[in-house]
């Protein structure tokens, strides 16, 4: 992995991911800046690039999804793309992509139907996030 990385001219320096995780729950962080810098470069994506993730509750995902989705119901993942809606100056050289938000109580309930480990189902809700930061969408 790391020399797909360093051919793609990605690492640690480049690409920024702040990971915001509500208290009481453990992620292993490591494992989710990976998933990030896997689809950076497969997607051959170079640096400098910001994305966040947060690790939030069903309650907080429950109001996101209703603000921005207009639906009342919690879900696993949410992606915020910077690309869409109003168009806002940032005076950086960073590419911002945007955010990625997971309910992990939803990821535990997923985790536990599909008889996988609760980091393989986060490795992949991020690594599904990133494509729709890069407007990869599925039907």
């Amino acid at each position: 992995m790391r020399d797909v990385l360093r051919r793609c001219g990605l690492n640690m320096e480049t690409v920024q991911i702040p990971i915001f995780v509500e208290s009481r729950y453990r992620v292993n962080r490591k494992r989710i800046k990976k998933a990030v810098l896997k689809v950076l470069a497969e997607q051959g994506i170079k640096g400098p690039i910001e994305i966040s993730v947060a690790i939030v509750g069903d309650r907080k995902m429950r109001s996101l999804s209703k603000k921005y989705k207009g639906e009342d119901k919690t879900r696993n993942i949410l992606s915020f793309p910077l690309a869409e809606g109003e168009m806002t100056y940032l005076p950086s050289e960073k590419l911002r992509l945007g955010d990625i938000v997971l309910s992990y109580p939803e990821v535990i309930r997923e985790a536990s139907q599909k008889e996988f480990l609760v980091d393989d189902r986060i490795d992949e809700l991020v690594e599904h996030g990133m494509l729709h930061l890069l407007g990869i969408h599925h039907e």
